[in-house]
């Protein structure tokens, strides 16, 4: 386990820093190249030094097809890659589905697994979107990207983080997140950040008669439900690992106990890693391009990297995992760690904690009516 978690680690932490060291440096060349090009020729625009864009274009879509700027053809392209492969995931998670639903109606303990699913989609539909809405970053700031901005950035990522902490009580054995009450419980928590983005976003369109003009430090506040929500996994995870020999202990099988230990490690890398990138981030916005004297022009870059970083931390460390978990022939088995029933519950699957009724049924008690018949 412990050998396993540090190559796990290795692979996110290099992933991390190729994210966000390939992008800065191809921005730090373009800007480069571009004050280049402007001081020997001033009186060219700079879509004239617009490589690879069609004459005309609005400069707001610049960076979308500048081979000068590269961070933002790459980001592009990450950003298109982690779309897809949600994407795909989720149309495969929905088959196999109404599969399972079509296949067979006879096996009542596969019930459970419907929350789960609908859980798992929710955190694809919104790791989706955050690849979705890096666009709205690689293109300049406008009225028609603002709301995109300041919406669906802590939005989504409040969707997601309600998920892997739903995720975390159902490993737990709280019956509040048990079957359908996992899905129910991360839209209630993705609820709240919804209410708070939508009286920010109303606020900032129509404040001093400026629409959306809001600064880097106003951003970062907006951000901070998502934080409590990130922060309260990472405790809940760590609950989980220090009380898995106990969680896991009561009924289940080695395998099962194996995949929970799994998840909880693969949770655990998640949350650390995206807490680690919403540190750079906030950072670097509010503080770090200042002192560099790179503002604004990495404001947009830093955020786009945040969200194809984590996009892809997320994707990673726990869509791929429970999508293989539900769709996996160790998943499928009565054993699997999707119902979590019997691990709170004093009467179910527990030795020695069976009914009165159980124990006729298995005739545990048919030698001890006989004693007493022949007493």
């Amino acid at each position: 386990m412990a050998s396993s978690l540090r190559t796990h680690g290795r692979l996110y932490l290099l992933l991390l820093l190729l994210f966000i060291y390939l992008p800065l440096t191809c921005f730090c060349q373009s800007n480069q190249s571009s004050s280049a090009a402007t001081t020997s020729s001033p009186a060219l625009t700079n879509m004239t030094f617009a490589k690879g864009c069609r004459a005309g274009l609005n400069p707001i879509y610049r960076y979308l097809c500048d081979r000068r700027a590269a961070w933002g053809i790459v980001l592009e392209t990450l950003a298109s890659a982690g779309f897809l492969l949600s994407f795909f995931l989720l149309l495969g998670l929905a088959a196999w589905s109404l599969w399972l639903c079509c296949a067979s109606r006879k096996h009542r303990s596969r019930s459970s697994v419907g929350g789960t699913v609908a859980c798992v989609s929710m955190f694809l539909l919104a790791t989706a979107g955050l690849f979705a809405t890096t666009f709205s970053f690689i293109v300049r700031l406008s009225p028609h990207t603002c709301p995109t901005r300041v919406f669906l950035f802590s939005v989504l990522f409040s969707l997601a983080f309600s998920c892997l902490l739903a995720r975390c009580l159902a490993l737990l054995g709280f019956a509040a997140s048990r079957g359908w009450g996992e899905p129910a419980l991360a839209l209630g928590l993705f609820t709240v950040q919804v209410i708070i983005s939508t009286q920010w976003l109303i606020l900032v369109l129509v404040r001093d008669g400026r629409p959306c003009e809001y600064s880097q430090g106003e951003f970062a506040m907006l951000q901070i439900y998502v934080l409590c929500l990130l922060a309260l996994g990472l405790l809940l995870t760590l609950h989980l690992l220090c009380k898995s020999s106990c969680t896991y202990s009561y009924g289940h099988t080695g395998a099962a106990r194996r995949h929970g230990r799994v998840q909880a490690v693969a949770l655990l890398l998640t949350l650390l890693l995206s807490a680690a990138v919403w540190v750079v981030w906030i950072a670097m916005l509010t503080r770090g391009n200042r002192e560099l004297g790179r503002r604004p022009q990495w404001d947009d870059p830093v955020l786009g990297i945040a969200l194809v970083a984590n996009g892809w931390v997320l994707l990673i460390g726990h869509g791929l995992l429970q999508v293989a978990f539900l769709c996996g022939a160790e998943a499928r088995s009565r054993d699997a760690p999707l119902s979590f029933s019997g691990w709170t519950s004093p009467s179910a699957d527990i030795p020695g904690l069976s009914s009165p009724k159980e124990g006729r049924e298995n005739g545990s008690f048919e030698s001890e009516g006989d004693n007493r018949r022949g007493n």
